[in-house]
């Protein structure tokens, strides 16, 4: 049996063209990233695309780009790839053909209402009806060992142990030749000497199967490492059927790629000293597949906020107004906004989040939320905004003197800043939560204070 050990670590991420990039594929990207990066080593792309039906090139442009927006560059000397599964064929086509020869395989012509009629159990395996009877045509079964098990060394799970009586005389080849996933699988891996397989425990249950492939085919398998599945708040899987799970998807609500590679190091592996905000130097240094939990982990989206806006505060002002930029409305005065963005920069988890807290500058009225009128508009609003006024009317425009003005005004209704403020604050930009209130109305200058605030008098008189 021959090593498939090189001198060198080679890592890989076989993803298939069949949708948007799931955020689960993305950690196990970034973990292989991580060991390729540590080790000197090289991360192998793979396009499994031999499933003609579903795969389309736009998913494949897709996933190049998705990693190149969290950090893994086809420009790094660690990069290989992309290379596509359908080119490696022939080499899948005659590794069949080998097993074939050498009675590692055969041929079967069973379909599955036969085995279901001879056994009478709809939920068992086949049943190597037709493993001594020579056939030369019909689908291709693997000869799974009768006896003993197949020991799986995992790095995550630990020593994990197979029946072989309780694994069926597997498919590895369709009836027209063409190779089912389990062997183009291994096949690619041998190929391209990956000496490490990190990937989702969803595919733990295959690997007993893959191992007995590798030492059919003459060679060592790779080390095996299983991370833990991704779970919502209900610790159910994540599905793209239920939950937001396209990696796109957050990047278009403007989450910041150094972010979300900080965050989904986390699921299932955790840096040294109780820290969360880690960079990704940093987490390369320290990363261990060993040191990867294996339970379920949770993909906390408040959390992920959390972290999101701790990256985003800590950006130069330039960096932020820069990657803001995206989500700013074209007819905005930009000389305006640089004055809002020092003040959004403080506010928002998410980048997408500047349009509705800076918008009442632009607007040449605000829009009022409804919700926000009826809570902040209660008495005494009107009166207070007729004090609130006259005091501005002469006020030196400054946030500092326009906060203590609206001080002195809220203490003649008795009310404390934070709640004379409410009704200002929904006058001025039509909702109760926003910017900083003074350096708000600081930018948006005397006239077009005075305004709305009269503006909302008239409204609360009607």
């Amino acid at each position: 049996m021959s090593s498939s050990v090189s001198s060198k670590v080679r890592v890989r991420f076989a993803p298939s063209p069949t949708g948007m990039f799931h955020v689960g594929g993305a950690r196990s990207a970034l973990f292989n990233w991580a060991i390729a990066e540590q080790t000197g080593g090289t991360f192998v792309l793979r396009i499994e695309d031999t499933d003609a039906n579903r795969n389309r090139p736009e998913w494949t442009e897709g996933i190049i780009s998705a990693l190149a927006w969290i950090g893994i560059n086809a420009d790094s000397p660690h990069f290989e790839g992309p290379l596509m599964q359908s080119a490696q064929e022939p080499q899948h086509r005659a590794a069949v053909a080998g097993l074939l020869e050498r009675g590692r395989a055969y041929h079967c012509a069973c379909t599955r209402e036969e085995v279901i009629a001879r056994t009478g159990d709809p939920n068992r395996g086949y049943d190597g009806f037709c493993r001594d009877r020579g056939l030369t045509e019909g689908l291709v079964r693997f000869r799974t060992p009768d006896e003993g098990a197949t020991t799986v060394d995992d790095r995550v799970r630990g020593t994990v142990e197979f029946p072989n009586a309780a694994m069926e005389d597997f498919a590895i080849a369709r009836s027209d030749g063409s190779p089912l996933f389990i062997l183009a699988n291994v096949v690619d891996d041998i190929e391209m000497g990956i000496t490490e397989v990190l990937r989702g425990d969803e595919h733990l249950s295959n690997t007993p199967k893959q191992q007995l492939l590798w030492e059919a085919l003459g060679h060592f398998p790779p080390v095996w490492a299983h991370v833990p599945v991704i779970v919502n708040e209900k610790r159910q899987k994540l599905s793209k059927r239920r939950d937001k799970v396209a990696l796109e998807d957050y990047k278009a609500e403007g989450y910041l790629a150094d972010a979300m590679v900080n965050y989904l190091m986390l699921l299932g592996w955790a840096p040294s000293g109780d820290r969360e905000i880690v960079p990704w130097a940093e987490m390369v240094g320290e990363f261990a597949v060993s040191d990867i939990n294996s339970s379920p982990a949770f993909f906390d989206v408040k959390k992920l906020r959390a972290i999101n806006g701790e990256y985003i505060r800590a950006l130069s002002l330039e960096a932020f107004t820069e990657a803001a930029e995206p989500f700013l409305d074209p007819s905005w005065d930009r000389e305006v906004w640089k004055r809002l963005a020092e003040l959004a920069q403080t506010r928002v988890a998410v980048l997408s989040e500047v349009h509705n807290l800076a918008d009442f500058a632009f607007l040449d009225e605000p829009v009022f939320d409804e919700q926000s009128w009826n809570k902040a508009m209660k008495e005494p609003a009107a009166e207070l905004l007729a004090a609130t006024e006259d005091a501005y009317r002469d006020a030196p425009w400054n946030a500092e003197e326009l906060k203590t003005r609206l001080e002195a005004v809220g203490t003649t209704f008795g009310l404390k800043l934070g709640k004379a403020q409410a009704p200002v604050r929904v006058a001025v930009t039509g909702r109760t939560v926003g910017l900083p209130l003074f350096e708000s109305l600081e930018v948006l200058g005397r006239d077009r204070t005075l305004a709305r605030i009269a503006a909302a008098r008239a409204r609360l008189a009607s």
